[in-house]
């Protein structure tokens, strides 16, 4: 094997490479050169325009300053029809295939959709942490930001510590109430409080588990991107069995009551950006509920 100067050119500057024949380009990615049949598309597909082809003859290769300018999204790996290229840290062999016989249909897809079912009465069950654990593994496939993938979780997995939040929620509420807060009236906080008081929980509902998600608080798309991961979660929990719920009073709370904060004791520089009430579904359901006609502005 022997190495050789190549050129590339980018938007701004040309500048030397080394090229290693036979094993692919740089350290960015690799090329078999058995498979590929410089179709382009990896170039065209790829969002950071690091991928270029000198000619119709040539392989694909990094343009300067590709690794730095890369975003890890795979795209090359996933768009390529031969499996001719493998990315350095997205390597071939760990992308399955897409399974066509798995792909739903628009019907399917509606199906699926419409069945999901906010959940607010539990079994009395602890969630193994297994299926939590897989929850999070499926949610972290959902799009972030540039592929920053910067969602971090933590996971409250005891039925006691989430009834602990609860009533810290409920002590919040109180001092909203008491100080006629403007939520306390728009939200009808005093009906929650009292509920609590009679034994009725409306706020993590009965829930075994609570999940939250969270990102650097300095990054800008920390809300996108925890929404974003929460709902992966939201939609594949049935898939385990389990059913969610938004915790958005749990929310309210995690940003406006410092004893709640102290409890969960977010990672240093991570803000909480979602939550998500997590267990077994007491009920199941029959039928696909009718929403509003969506209102379009065609353009």
């Amino acid at each position: 094997m022997k190495n050789r100067a190549a050129t590339t050119i980018d938007d701004h500057h040309e500048a030397e490479f080394i090229v290693i024949e036979g094993e692919g380009f740089m350290n960015l990615f690799t090329i078999d050169k058995n498979k590929c049949n410089r179709d382009g598309i990896c170039v065209a597909e790829c969002p950071s325009r690091i991928i270029e082809m000198k000619d119709d003859s040539s392989f694909p290769t990094p343009v300067f300053g590709a690794e730095r300018a890369c975003i890890r999204c795979g795209h090359c790996v996933a768009v390529c029809p031969h499996g001719a290229l493998s990315h350095s840290l997205i390597k071939i062999e760990d992308c399955p295939p897409f399974q066509n016989d798995m792909a739903f249909t628009d019907e399917q897809a509606e199906h699926f959709l419409r069945s999901r079912r906010s959940i607010r009465l539990y079994q009395d069950r602890v969630i193994e942490p297994e299926k939590l654990a897989r929850l999070i593994e499926i949610a972290r496939y959902s799009p972030t930001g540039g592929n920053s993938q910067m969602v971090n979780w933590v996971v409250v997995s005891s039925p006691e510590t989430v009834r602990k939040i609860s009533g810290m929620v409920i002590d919040l509420m109180r001092a909203m109430v008491q100080k006629k807060h403007p939520m306390a009236e728009s939200y009808r906080l005093i009906n929650l409080v009292n509920d609590w008081d009679a034994g009725i929980d409306r706020i993590s509902r009965g829930a075994p588990s609570l999940v939250f998600a969270c990102a650097p608080k300095d990054y800008g798309m920390g809300a996108v991107d925890c929404t974003s991961a929460l709902s992966y979660l939201d939609l594949a929990a049935p898939s385990l069995g389990l059913g969610c719920c938004w915790a958005g009073f749990v929310m309210m709370a995690v940003v406006k009551w410092p004893p709640l904060q102290q409890t969960l004791e977010l990672p240093e520089g991570q803000a909480c950006f979602g939550a998500m009430m997590v267990g077994y579904p007491k009920y199941r359901y029959y039928r696909l509920p009718t929403r509003k006609k969506p209102v379009i502005v065609w353009k």
